[in-house]
């Protein structure tokens, strides 16, 4: 009784709460230190904003589970827990976590994956303004290139799995952690499945660590059997806020299935209800172009009818947007004019919006069945993004989006029949059509040397491992025996590829390694040229002024020197040259990062030009070669193919490095 009455002494004396409680396992308690009118976490006065957002967050289905989570929290090491879309879960359960490991683990901090880096950036914008703090201090995020959190600061981190991944590398007992939180498991990506493997081993060497394993889909039941540690890891269901939809299928297979997703969305402007849209499509340029086809033929049709067309804004949403510009996916949709009807907001995503972002207002999904998909092929060791159909549990997931916030619709542009026939059940987890080398080496510096009987959830193909294996011997970060060589410890600490890390640590040898900055840094963003549909003449000939004709990779560094000599004036200088500004000044961030690392390391950073270009180009290609050179093909007579020189295998398409 005493301790309580502190508790409301402290209330009515507006004191921060955390002094007070030891450890908030209490559903009651939480909720009174989140009204409470001090900010726990900054000792500041909460903004009105906080108190509107927190209102909205109760009604999520998730807070009414508040003392049903904190129960089973307390009880159990291990958590698998299953959420609709948009029941709360990435956003709420940290924060329960929070409170709850604030007050013991002074110092330690609370993580959540996301497997994409726009919903790490996105929810921690979000998180940060429900908890009242700002981002980068209290809540923060860590993605590949960007770091916004504080030390000794932070005590919330989203992250992508990959970067976690890397964090276990140089700290495999993750001591700066109190709780890790996987969420988004169901996605099988790469780091997310070695993630699971090692979190399972760290649970018996660290009791104290708990672990939060979330997924959308009732694949967890997979994920429950594989965490029986003693016991099974309990299931802690969260219902997701659905209405009833209704699913439409074509009569027949769509020949052009862009062209008839942007026909349906013209055709729900036009006669459905007010409702906003969500279009899945498979990358940038189909969704760029897709977003002015929609917004020029919508801006015709208002024209012609304003009486019964209403506006329209267009918001595309992909990986490497900025940050300011997905925010956009949440503005409101665009107001009547002249008493005419509302207006209509269509969100054109990849497929992040299928689970990772909960976009409020989506009453129509148009769902053309394709998804951009990591494919391997380890005989010819090639990597592709290939545009492939979805899993049905990926169709069921996009649907799902429709019925958010009142019965929606969602038409999908495939038959019936081949949902039902053509579709696989699950999407394939990455781990089984990936280049595994990178993973490969990470674990190697983690100290696991059986990769066979390491724990996965799935174990890839015993060939994948064997490339990867002789791969890194060949790149000497292996010696003969498997074991980690120098080299390969420190390859292990550049965020890159193997190959391109060999590059970059060999580059002063050919007395070229400023010119291999700029190249892997290039190879690192998103592709520089934009080829817009209306002006490809234009693009493509503005591309050949730059081009080097002696490669890829000679080209990307000749636009980079040239960007620099452009600095003063660079707006013009990208749209003249039609080149992406934005990608452009991300190669400039990630060339300073790898500068800083190749410093940290006593790297040379050499740059000897010679008089004749041509020569010093050969220097560069040499270093190229020394990461690349499974990939060296020649040419099989005039019209052939390529034959890679290492497998004799071939590859029908350019070849990064071919022999005259």
């Amino acid at each position: 009784m005493g301790g309580q009455n502190g508790r409301d002494a402290a209330l009515q004396a507006k004191q921060p709460l955390f002094g007070f409680v030891p450890r908030l396992v209490n559903a009651e308690q939480v909720q009174k230190a989140m009204e409470h009118e001090l900010n726990p976490f900054n000792n500041q006065p909460h903004t009105p904003q906080y108190k509107r957002i927190l209102g909205d967050r109760k009604k999520l289905p998730v807070f009414s589970q508040m003392a049903e989570f904190y129960t089973m929290f307390s009880k159990h090491q291990i958590i698998v827990m299953v959420g609709e879309t948009g029941s709360g879960k990435t956003t709420q359960i940290p924060q329960f976590v929070v409170y709850s490991d604030l007050p013991q683990n002074r110092g330690k901090l609370v993580a959540c994956t996301q497997p994409r880096r726009v919903a790490a950036m996105s929810v921690a914008k979000r998180v940060a303004d429900e908890m009242d703090v700002s981002l980068g201090k209290q809540v923060g995020y860590s993605i590949r290139f960007e770091d916004m959190t504080e030390p000794g600061t932070t005590f919330l981190k989203y992250m992508t799995d990959g970067m976690l991944l890397r964090e276990a590398m140089n700290d495999p007992n993750l001591d700066r952690y109190s709780t890790i939180i996987l969420d988004e498991a169901h996605e099988r990506t790469l780091a997310t499945d070695i993630l699971m493997g090692l979190l399972k081993t760290l649970a018996k060497r660290r009791s104290d660590l708990k672990i939060i394993i979330m997924s959308a889909t009732l694949d967890a039941l997979k994920f429950q059997k594989y965490f029986t540690i003693d016991d099974p890891a309990p299931l802690f269901k969260v219902p997701g806020r659905t209405h009833p939809i209704e699913i439409f299928y074509t009569q027949e297979p769509e020949p052009d299935y862009v062209e008839a997703a942007i026909r349906t969305v013209l055709m729900i402007h036009r006669a459905e209800d007010e409702g906003d849209v969500l279009l899945f499509l498979t990358g940038e340029e189909e969704i760029e172009d897709a977003c002015r086809k929609i917004k020029l033929e919508a801006d015709d049709l208002q024209r012609q009818d304003p009486d019964s067309v209403g506006p329209i804004s267009c918001i595309p949403l992909y990986s490497s947007l900025p940050p300011q510009q997905q925010q956009r996916i949440f503005d409101p949709p665009p107001p009547a004019r002249d008493g005419g009807p509302p207006g209509r907001k269509v969100i054109v995503s990849t497929n992040i919006a299928e689970t990772s972002l909960t976009i409020d207002g989506i009453v129509y999904v148009v769902d053309p069945g394709f998804s951009k998909q990591k494919v391997y092929n380890p005989r010819i060791r090639v990597e592709s993004l290939l545009v492939s159909p979805i899993s049905k549990a990926s169709a069921q997931q996009r649907a799902g989006r429709a019925g958010r916030t009142r019965p929606g619709k969602c038409f999908r542009l495939y038959t019936e029949k081949d949902f039902m026939k053509e579709l696989e059940e699950q999407t394939h987890p990455e781990i089984l059509r990936s280049n595994l080398a990178n993973v490969v080496l990470e674990l190697v510096k983690l100290g696991i040397k059986d990769l066979v009987r390491f724990d996965y959830v799935d174990a890839p193909a015993p060939e994948t491992l064997m490339r990867a294996l002789e791969l890194l011997n060949y790149l000497a970060a292996l010696d003969d025996e498997g074991d980690l060589t120098p080299l390969g410890s420190m390859m292990s600490e550049f965020p890159l590829d193997p190959q391109m890390s060999k590059m970059l640590i060999v580059s002063p040898e050919f007395k070229c390694s400023q010119e291999m900055l700029t190249i892997v840094a290039m190879l690192s963003v998103p592709n520089v040229w934009l080829r817009p549909n209306n002006q490809r003449k234009e693009a493509d000939a503005a591309k050949q002024l730059l081009s080097v004709p002696d490669g890829d990779h000679l080209t990307l560094l000749n636009v980079y020197n040239e960007y620099q000599n452009n600095l003063h004036d660079v707006k013009n200088w990208t749209w003249n040259n039609y080149l992406s500004a934005r990608a452009l000044a991300q190669a400039d961030n990630v060339r300073a990062q790898l500068q800083r690392l190749m410093e940290r390391f006593d790297i040379d950073l050499v740059s000897k030009v010679y008089g004749n270009q041509s020569k010093f180009y050969v220097n560069i290609r040499q270093a190229l070669c020394c990461g690349f050179f499974m990939q060296v093909a020649h040419k099989e007579g005039e019209k052939g193919g390529y034959l890679t020189v290492k497998d004799n295998q071939v590859h029908c398409g350019t070849a990064p490095f071919v022999w005259p």
